[in-house]
């Protein structure tokens, strides 16, 4: 899912998401969309879909993640988070009975439910408390769930949260817990943020041989095509992450034989395509030189150029790790493919 924090993608339109990056959802923040344009004009409007013109489904985060990130402007409470706006400063409160009714006012297809999304490193009594909080406030947030019901006519899934940090009994606790509450599909959060790759990959191994495979499993802000790939192996399905449009708008581009930093000067003359039989329409009209040209200049085209290229290598990624596991070829294509994506060319 590419991220659209506010409602969109930087440098593109959601034409260009649809039609030329073939993405089937799209990600957007509860704590961003709530902030600005705020839940007045998304309810007037007819929910985000329509006031993006975006026809496909949406999933929105929670907004856990935010406000962990504002560790020096928010409390956390039994109760809620309390967080002071980082556009204007101004106070309020998350609970969870109240990010089910944004959510729903949003009209996301899958809402997360609010959790508390633990720092790495953090000592194992603070990721036990925080695990608790998240299954208290995942109790609260289902009641609420089934209390409501979806603003624009179109179902509204919630998705639990796992948690736990890095320790093994903690997210054993927290997977079994939520496959308990049997809902439509189930995330894995509180991963990326810092630990190692090998940490996040056998966390992610503890919690699947848990989790429901009939569910969908979603691992939340991952991540590079090495991390994708590895998490497919471990029996992952959706994944958002904001590198390739943010690495993409810093002059970084992802291709099937490694990764290319076009502001190098080696590409200054190089006409080539970006990529030979790429994944979109961009790598078939502009020429490595033209992108670099472009992103040394700082023009606003670069980062929709290599934003479009990014994303469609992405998507590409994933279809043909479907299409390598119903041929029962994944395993010698993703050692193939890992061994390319980490080459700097």
């Amino acid at each position: 899912m590419p991220v659209g924090t506010a409602g969109t993608i930087k440098g593109l339109n959601t034409r260009e998401l649809e039609k030329e990056v073939e993405s089937q959802m799209l990600l957007a923040n509860t704590y961003h969309l709530f902030l600005r344009p705020g839940m007045d004009v998304l309810e007037e409007s007819g929910g985000l879909h329509r006031f993006i013109n975006w026809k496909r489904p949406i999933l929105t985060d929670s907004g856990g993640y935010q406000v962990f990130s504002l560790s020096a402007n928010r409390k956390l409470t039994r109760e809620g988070a309390f967080f002071q706006s980082h556009i204007d400063g101004s106070k309020h409160t998350f609970t969870p009975e109240n990010v089910v009714d944004i959510q729903r006012t949003i009209g996301a297809d899958i809402m997360m439910a609010f959790d508390e999304c633990t720092p790495y490193p953090c000592e194992y009594s603070y990721a036990k408390e925080s695990m608790h909080l998240t299954h208290h406030w995942l109790e609260r947030g289902i009641k609420r769930y089934k209390q409501t019901t979806p603003f624009y006519g179109h179902n509204q899934y919630l998705f639990p949260i796992v948690q736990g940090s890095v320790y093994k009994d903690l997210r054993q606790a927290s997977a079994r817990f939520i496959s308990e509450t049997d809902q439509a599909g189930y995330a894995i959060g509180g991963l990326s943020v810092g630990e190692p790759a090998h940490m996040m990959y056998d966390m992610v191994e503890v919690v699947n041989e848990i989790l429901p495979e009939s569910r969908p499993r979603y691992l939340m802000g991952v991540g590079t095509p090495v991390n994708i790939l590895e998490a497919i192996d471990r029996g992952v399905d959706m994944f958002d992450c904001v590198i390739p449009t943010r690495n993409g708008r810093n002059g970084m581009l992802y291709t099937r034989e490694g990764m290319i930093n076009i502001k190098n000067l080696q590409w200054k003359n190089d006409f080539s395509p970006l990529e030979e039989n790429g994944a979109s329409y961009v790598d078939r009209y502009f020429s490595r030189a033209y992108l670099r040209h472009l992103t040394i200049s700082k023009e606003i085209t670069a980062a929709q150029i290599a934003t479009l290229h990014n994303l469609s290598f992405y998507m590409w990624l994933v279809k043909e790790a479907r299409a390598q596991i119903q041929n029962h070829t994944f395993h010698s294509w993703k050692k193939e493919m890992i061994e390319k994506l980490n080459r700097r060319l």
